[in-house]
């Protein structure tokens, strides 16, 4: 059988199969679709967050965001992007991430704009985030360390799903959370599951999007049962 790879995907087991009027075997076929599916994935994700912040900038308003679980969104793509590079995987196993994590970066960045004046601590917080990041990201720290730390990064996007699903449990709103960034998060997960599977990922990156079909999940689901209902004024939270 003629090897003929394009972006990592070899398509010449399927051409062979289909000259001969017969399906492809499943150990050709499940590879290509992960690939295929994986690189769908990542050029999906350079629009994944432009409806939250469309919306944001639309409404002049953030009411109804949690700022805590959007910086924690960076925090943990920073973390996931940085150990998929570390570990050497294909780019359409990971790819999504440099992509998400430009957006997230952009939305806390217009959040913060949008919530009143920038206070001391926050501007602590990012030139932190400015100086720890590139260290992070250059795979510059010890492997031991390095794995503790992508360890935590589940930890961390749980958290920064469960303040959003607080809130809008709290306002029994979902304010200005986009539903179709949500709908977009979760079905990211949900073919992510598949194709770390095909791409024999790191059991710790496959039990991260799991994670992130349950709180995306939940998030959809809070999303379909308040937006009949009319948004109670914002609970503040020290």
């Amino acid at each position: 059988m003629v090897e003929m790879e394009i972006l990592g995907m070899n398509i010449g087991c399927v051409l062979a199969a289909l000259s001969d009027k017969r399906i492809p075997e499943k150990d050709c076929l499940l590879p290509l679709i992960s690939k295929l599916l994986g690189y769908c994935i990542v050029a999906a994700s350079t629009t994944v967050k432009l409806p939250q912040i469309l919306k944001i900038l639309n409404h002049k308003s953030a009411q109804g965001l949690s700022v805590a679980a959007f910086e924690l969104e960076v925090v943990g793509y920073t973390i996931s992007l940085a150990y998929c590079i570390h570990k050497g995987l294909s780019f359409s196993a990971y790819g999504e991430l440099a992509f998400l994590l430009i957006q997230a970066i952009i939305l806390v960045a217009v959040i913060y704009y949008f919530t009143g004046p920038i206070k001391a601590k926050t501007w602590v917080l990012v030139l932190l985030y400015g100086a720890i990041a590139p260290t992070i990201l250059g795979g510059r720290i010890d492997p031991v360390l390095f794995e503790a730390l992508y360890a935590s990064q589940h930890a961390i996007f749980i958290f920064a799903r469960v303040p959003q699903i607080w809130k809008n449990f709290s306002n029994k709103s979902t304010g200005e959370l986009s539903s179709l960034t949500c709908l977009m998060n979760f079905g990211g997960s949900l073919v992510r599951v598949f194709t770390s599977i095909q791409e024999k990922a790191p059991t710790s990156v496959l039990m991260g999007y799991v994670m992130g079909i349950i709180m995306n999940g939940t998030l959809l689901s809070q999303i379909l049962a308040y937006r009949k209902q009319a948004p109670k004024k914002e609970k503040k939270f020290d």
